[in-house]
């Protein structure tokens, strides 16, 4: 299973010595309590830790470099307790480089009507400090996420919990590497985009390899290895011969487990963690890879279809800023197919020839062995199932040649109201929000692709706050969408990001 790193995120809270040196240890003293409470509230994905307060740019500067050399430390959450002159921390805005929150809190929720005075005033004046700080870092024109409210407020801990999991996929993508097999699929545009400035953006490295280096490690694998991971498939998946010879199915189903353990060794080998394949360049391969790839993004690998790199990227981020997450339901690659467009029950039947994550699966997974009319191979065994209701995002990174877009629908998964079980894939059913129509033109006139990667656990918040530290433009489509608004909005975007 591929894994990042246990980050950390530090605490920085903002003073200055003109109350006194009593005031500047209630001033640690609060930081502390919040700190504990803030680990203590079991809401955190990742741990916070204290730092002393900062009271002059040397120090501000000192802490924040400190941040940016530490690889543990997934970036500083800021709050400044009483007045804190902004343009001591100019320096270190200046020099830092992983993701900022400012908490525009106070320690006390409530005001102590009947003891307040003049020291009380000054020691606690967030309301001042906070926008003092905020007023330099807008001038700046540092992205930031701002999170106002009391500290123990539940919706308070939530929006910071979900900003962690940003931050980790903001530190997280400069180390993506994603791995070409193939070239992109023939006169397709979507696809397409430039993979230099993709790096400058993100921090993405795509790097094309030869189908047949691949190839050669998969061949390499031992049969004794192949034999024990087919046990495996056969244990934890529903076998479903539909009238093939047992024999003959379980030998294209360990073609994809030699597949799947001879392409985990040489992405591990050569330090990639997602990957495209295309069914018109296979080399020596017997099968296009199915079962393995979705076996391969089960594991956190990004995958994205036909020489697909942005799609495989985004696919590898969501599962970095997801991984670990509580009740997580699951991150795929996906593509738009076919429609249903029955009145009151609108919809868009998403699928891939083989290569959808398990991970978004409900209920049984099975393994069938079906042709496949493109690639001039064997027959490929994949798994099927069809995925959980509930609440998700689509997204879609496009590059329109003068920048970058990320386009996010929100959309509602549902089962589909028959089976279909001439359909040999794994498939979701989702209506995209406003409605069908709206969200289907939105999207055409966003420029979006037919892949997306999806995910139930992430929200377009959190996909928004990437994008705006990436410095890309965004195109929320949801349920306030208009298709006059977001004409204007594009607009506007235009002169926005020229």
């Amino acid at each position: 299973m591929l894994e990042c790193k246990n980050y950390k995120f530090w605490f920085c809270t903002g003073s200055q010595d003109l109350y006194g040196d009593e005031c500047l240890e209630h001033v640690a003293a609060h930081a502390k309590i919040i700190v504990d409470s803030l680990n203590q509230s079991g809401v955190l994905p990742y741990e916070v830790v204290w730092k002393p307060t900062l009271i002059t740019s040397a120090l501000i500067r000192k802490t924040f470099n400190e941040a940016n050399l530490d690889p543990e430390c997934g970036g500083i959450i800021t709050w400044m307790h009483t007045f804190s002159p902004a343009k001591s921390w100019i320096l270190g805005l200046q020099e830092y480089r992983k993701p900022l929150l400012h908490l525009h809190t106070q320690f006390n929720r409530e005001l102590p009507y009947d003891t307040i005075d003049m020291d009380f005033m000054n020691e606690n004046q967030s309301a001042h400090g906070d926008r003092e700080y905020g007023h330099i870092v807008s001038r700046m024109g540092i992205e930031r996420k701002v999170v106002a409210g009391h500290w123990s407020d539940p919706q308070v801990l939530e929006r910071i919990a979900a900003w962690m999991y940003t931050a980790v996929g903001l530190v997280e993508s400069s180390h993506i590497r994603v791995a070409r097999f193939a070239d992109n699929m023939r006169n397709v545009a979507v696809t397409e985009g430039d993979k230099v400035e993709a790096q400058v953006k993100f921090g993405w490295e795509i790097d094309a390899y030869p189908v047949n280096e691949v190839a050669a490690y998969v061949e390499a694998v031992a049969k004794g290895d192949v034999d024990a991971l087919v046990e495996e498939y056969y244990k934890k998946y529903n076998i479903l011969l539909e009238g093939r010879d047992p024999e003959e199915f379980k030998r294209h189903v360990a073609v994809q487990a030699q597949i799947e353990i001879g392409m985990e060794k040489f992405l591990k080998d050569v330090d990639c963690q997602a990957i495209v394949t295309h069914f018109g360049d296979l080399g020596s391969m017997k099968q296009l890879p199915g079962l393995a790839i979705q076996r391969l993004m089960e594991k956190g690998y990004g995958f994205g279809g036909e020489g697909d790199w942005k799609t495989a990227a985004m696919v590898r981020l969501m599962k970095i800023m997801t991984q670990g997450m509580k009740g997580a339901k699951g991150t795929s690659f996906m593509e738009d197919y076919t429609y249903n467009l029955i009145p009151g029950k609108e919809g868009i039947l998403e699928s891939h020839m083989l290569e959808v994550c398990p991970t978004i699966a409900d209920g049984d997974i099975s393994i069938k062995v079906n042709p496949l009319s493109m690639g001039d191979r064997e027959d490929p065994a994949r798994l099927v199932f069809t995925a959980k209701e509930g609440h998700g995002i689509a997204t879609s990174l496009v590059d329109l040649g003068t920048r970058f877009r990320l386009i996010i629908n929100d959309v509602e998964c549902r089962k589909a109201e028959k089976p279909m079980p001439k359909l040999p894939v794994a498939t979701n059913f989702w209506t995209p929000e406003p409605s069908l129509a709206t969200g289907a033109e939105s999207w055409i006139l966003a420029g979006g692709a037919h892949h997306t990667a999806f995910t139930y656990d992430l929200t377009a918040e959190q996909m928004g706050d990437w994008a705006d530290a990436m410095g890309i433009e965004t195109v929320y489509i949801d349920k306030n969408t208009t298709i006059r608004g977001l004409k204007n909005e594009l607009r506007w975007n235009a002169v926005a990001f020229r």
